[in-house]
């Protein structure tokens, strides 16, 4: 049915239209900028959301998810956050100690990971294996290990860990495979890095371009190509030693002025909307493994025979050393 509005209904509805998104409360939610891109997970999570909260879905990205956390700590009791989500397992300790995030209220949830999980305060939401990623057309001999990577002539670029999770956790990755000998392989590896980015965007696009022959990405990386591009060239190198293993989280901060609205939003982050969002827009496995199963692709993704991971205390405890060999080795 037709109708014919006058000037006065018109301006009556966007009236209406404008006070009604004003009383819709706020959530706001900080994560990493990669997850708000237009191909990541926030414009799908955010319409998912929004059609079952009343509310307003408010992402904001201050860059990767270690300068996620930095932005928190700096802004204290006067963040804006209500929700951070994005950290890991070898950030969270430092969160838990800041004082600054609370308990969830998410309930019990069947995770799919490959750990056992129980946490109070922090929610995970996906997890995957770091590694290095390269293009099968362009580099013919694959290292095995990093002793392999730091002895070949490859080219890589790689994250800074003091702003990005995928970069801290190769600092993690070489420490649990090495140990005392971690400055060694840094060391070796100092003449193969082309630049560190501030996070995994600028290093992924840098590799995208032809900057370098390997990234440091995820074992699902590939998967992205393959499905949303049809194209099987890009793979990840499986190393002998191990990949460090990445579970990625979500919670609520202690000073929301919307603790429901926060717990709902942390309850949804382990619904099948959420969940089944992650694989085809974040290229990372989904903490509860969707009704459907994972797509089609990732079966042919590689599955490292060792994982690699330090508890939250060991590697908040590590942290300084890790990034002192790192900061050393690539400054001689």
């Amino acid at each position: 049915m037709k109708t014919t509005l006058s000037v006065p209904m018109i301006a009556g509805c966007l009236i209406a239209s404008v006070a009604g998104a004003e009383d819709r409360p706020v959530l706001t939610v900080y994560t990493y900028d990669s997850f708000v891109s237009d191909w990541g997970p926030g414009p799908k999570v955010e319409a998912a959301f929004e059609a079952t909260c009343g509310c307003d879905l408010k992402f904001v990205a201050p860059g990767d998810g270690a300068a996620v956390l930095a932005r928190v700590l700096l802004e204290g009791q006067s963040t804006e956050a209500d929700v951070v989500l994005g950290l890991d397992t070898n950030l969270t300790s430092r969160a838990l100690a800041s004082g600054l995030f609370a308990p969830h209220a998410a309930g019990d949830v069947a995770y799919d990971l490959p750990v056992e999980w129980r946490d109070d305060t922090f929610v995970p939401f996906d997890w995957g294996w770091f590694a290095f990623v390269y293009d099968k057309t362009k580099t013919d001999t694959v290292p095995a290990d990093f002793e392999a990577l730091a002895a070949s002539s490859l080219k890589i670029v790689i994250e800074d860990p003091r702003s990005s999770t995928p970069g801290l956790g190769l600092l993690y990755w070489i420490k649990a495979a090495y140990g005392d000998r971690a400055e060694g392989i840094w060391s070796g590896l100092a003449d193969n890095i082309v630049t560190v980015t501030p996070g995994w965007s600028e290093a992924y696009g840098l590799f995208l371009n032809g900057e370098a022959d390997m990234v440091l990405s995820y074992t699902t990386s590939p998967a992205y190509h393959l499905i949303a591009e049809s194209d099987d060239s890009k793979a990840a190198a499986p190393f002998s030693e191990g990949h460090y293993l990445q579970v990625e989280v979500a919670a609520k901060l202690k000073g929301t002025d919307q603790p429901a609205l926060a717990d709902a939003f942390l309850a949804f982050v382990t619904s099948e909307a959420f969940q089944s969002v992650i694989p085809e827009t974040n290229w990372m496995y989904p903490a509860v493994t969707p009704a459907g199963g994972l797509p089609k692709g990732f079966e042919t993704l590689i599955r490292p025979e060792k994982s690699l991971l330090f508890s939250a205390d060991e590697a908040v405890n590590l942290r300084d050393a890790a990034l002192a060999e790192w900061q050393t080795a690539l400054s001689r």
